[in-house]
């Protein structure tokens, strides 16, 4: 009998499409989240594919919530072996009682497979080969032999959501078209200047919207700095707005001063941005030219205000 692909079974009558959005969690992407609840809606599955920070993982999480549909999350990296993504028999029970299914434990997969979850495999570019062999089998298939176990097949609602940073090449292997040849692919940018300010205000203490604003715009700016490889998401504007903030409480002044906000920035970007190795400069050299496009040069008031008392 030949195998059919999820898609070929149909979808799952009144489900996905009529799934209850917007959510609070998300900012925009209306495209995004009418492009995955179609995929799954029609019985696909799907790969997310952007840099980091583009809200891979918050999408998905709601969608599931929407959908009332089971969420089953996997890290991808070098150590999913087979045995951990499908489960294995529990050597002691194993002993006692044989090889019986009441001695499997259940890994991520199986678990997906029997309630017809949403199985979320992030970074689904750092696993092993023979692993993904296994995601191909089930796409295929729709069902998993599990040796001594049997076979367990999918409860209707079952899909397989991957996402990849196409940009990160350590540690990752190149996604297979095998892979591609069984996936609905959904590209997830960078959101514009008003989505990422209105994220950074949803996840930050209140700051002056002004000064938020141009946080936001310094961020942008690595993702275009000649000399930055790879630029910083959103989490970088977060992460300089909360540091300035607890910067400020500790220094007693105020997170919109040029020295905190400067000295937040060099350490919540320094780590997040990647240099062309070809330049010759440090990712510090970088944010300290970028923030003073964005926020001017240091004068002596700043100066003043933003040492610590007793410093000045």
């Amino acid at each position: 009998m030949t195998a059919l692909h999820a898609a070929d079974r149909g979808p799952v009558p009144g489900s996905w499409s009529t799934a209850h959005f917007p959510s609070a969690d998300v900012v925009g992407r209306r495209r995004e989240i009418e492009l995955l609840l179609a995929g799954l809606d029609c019985g696909a599955h799907v790969v997310l594919e952007g840099p980091p920070g583009t809200g891979k993982t918050t999408l998905l999480r709601a969608v599931a919530e929407a959908g009332g549909s089971p969420f089953v999350f996997v890290e991808g990296n070098a150590e999913l072996t087979p045995a951990r993504l499908v489960g294995q028999f529990d050597p002691s029970q194993v002993l006692a009682e044989g090889y019986v299914p009441a001695t499997f434990v259940d890994g991520p997969l199986i678990e997906a497979l029997r309630t017809g979850g949403l199985l979320y495999v992030e970074e689904v570019n750092r696993i092993p080969e023979e692993t993904l062999n296994v995601l191909i089998t089930v796409m295929s298939e729709a069902e998993l032999h599990v040796p001594r176990l049997g076979r367990v097949r999918a409860a209707d609602g079952f899909r397989l959501v991957a996402a990849m940073n196409p940009f990160d090449a350590v540690g990752t292997a190149r996604i297979s078209s095998a892979i591609y040849d069984r996936v609905c692919r959904i590209v997830m940018g960078y959101q514009d200047h008003e989505e990422e300010s209105d994220i950074v205000a949803r996840r930050c203490p209140p700051v002056p919207p002004e000064w938020r604003d141009r946080v936001v715009d310094l961020v942008r700016r690595t993702r275009e700095h000649a000399d930055v490889r790879v630029g910083s998401s959103v989490r970088g504007a977060i992460d300089v707005v909360r540091l300035s903030v607890s910067l400020a409480r500790i220094r007693g002044g105020l997170a919109t001063e040029w020295r905190i906000g400067h000295d937040a920035a060099l350490a919540a970007l320094s780590g997040r941005i990647g240099m062309h190795e070809s330049s010759g400069r440090t990712a510090e050299s970088v944010i300290d030219e970028l923030y003073t496009a964005v926020f001017g040069e240091e004068s002596a008031s700043d100066d003043a205000a933003g040492d610590p008392p007793g410093e000045a």
